[in-house]
């Protein structure tokens, strides 16, 4: 079996999101390959720190740039015949594949929050999104929300919708042990995702001068990129008098990311939408408690191991931080529970099965 693969999300210098899930599918992929299973990986341009070539798992280079997945690649497709199945680890398959296609869908937040999203955009996830499901013979969700999202926006039967949940990363090792963040010697809440408006973040920033009057020490780390739509967020900010207590890190490194997590009081994730929230396994994993909001695929992903708090309600996330600042033990009990939460998720495991639906697809 010959399985084709868009590359194009792994291969970018900056990854995060769905970046970090196709990078993390390739490295197991590569491992996996042998004669009875090979890989075929298309890129828009040469692969940048991708896992080497084997006999077995090659790199495919079309050039092309506007319109990439539905001319450049389907044309490239129908001359390399030998292709099974065709899989996209996000949202949009080629159109005329020549091959069955399976597909991954992370979330439909461009359906809940269409106004977060630049209208080129916007056109692009609808309608590619749309396609994609209909073509596809199997469609990957990565948790049951999406789901159950994707049953409801469109109406596709529930079998042909598997759930295969992320895996997360962002390991100790011996680089972040040493790292030192140019930081005052305070304790600091710890944001980690894009900055845009789906994720809330000035209901955490509105929650935090809240706290912050009660327990001065304290400073917000925002540790994430540019997404669009941001000006509101740090206009929130300024508004506020916290130009000295909040602080955009933008993109990070991972041992600068592992570092944060570490000896943060606390990881809040506000978000309106999250189709997973690899953030909350990552931070569980570095002993750091996670307060997040009782919304989307959360509470699914945290389980018993996370506090909640209602995300359009900036004093329940205050109380839920004074509860943390004055309970130790509930801090030892959510942390012991995060430990065996992230043990229900890996890139292995996310990996294997999601090996499985593809081969699945085409027997």
């Amino acid at each position: 079996m010959i399985i084709g693969i868009d590359g194009n999300e792994a291969n970018v210098r900056e990854r995060v999101g769905v970046s970090v899930y196709a990078y993390n599918l390739l490295k197991f992929f590569r491992r996996k390959a042998d004669r009875q299973t090979q890989f075929r990986v298309y890129l828009r341009n040469a692969p940048y720190d991708l896992p080497e070539e084997t006999d077995y798992f090659k790199y495919r280079v079309v050039p092309g740039n506007l319109l990439w997945s539905q001319i450049f690649l389907p044309l490239r497709l129908y001359q390399d015949r030998d292709i099974d199945v065709f899989f996209s680890p996000a949202h949009y398959l080629p159109r005329f594949c020549p091959a069955p296609g399976v597909v991954t869908i992370h979330d439909l937040s461009y359906l809940y929050f269409p106004e977060d999203f630049l209208k080129k955009d916007l056109f692009q996830l609808k309608n590619w999104t749309a396609y994609s499901l209909k073509k596809a013979v199997k469609v990957i969700a990565v948790s049951k929300t999406t789901k159950k999202d994707i049953v409801k926006s469109y109406g596709l039967p529930q079998e042909k919708i598997s759930v295969v949940y992320n895996g997360y990363e962002k390991k100790l090792d011996e680089k972040s042990k040493k790292f030192k963040f140019d930081l005052e010697e305070k304790p600091y809440i710890l944001y980690v995702g894009t900055i845009q408006p789906r994720k809330n973040i000035t209901t955490l920033i509105q929650a935090f001068f809240k706290f912050k009057q009660l327990y001065p020490e304290f400073q917000l780390i925002i540790a994430g990129k540019k997404g669009w739509l941001y000006d509101d967020i740090f206009q929130k900010v300024t508004d506020l008098g916290l130009e000295r207590d909040v602080f955009f890190t933008d993109y990070i490194t991972d041992n600068q990311l592992i570092f944060l997590y570490k000896n943060a009081f606390c990881l809040v994730l506000p978000s309106f939408y999250e189709g997973f929230g690899i953030p909350v396994l990552e931070a569980m994993n570095l002993d750091c408690p996670v307060i997040a909001s009782y919304a989307s695929s959360l509470p699914e992903i945290g389980g018993d191991a996370c506090l909640y708090f209602d995300p359009k309600n900036s004093y329940d996330l205050v109380e839920k931080l004074k509860l943390m600042k004055e309970d130790k033990q509930l801090v030892k009990d959510l942390v012991n529970k995060g430990k065996k939460r992230i043990k229900e998720f890996s890139w292995e495991k996310c990996g294997e099965e999601t090996l499985q639906v593809i081969k699945g697809s085409v027997l």
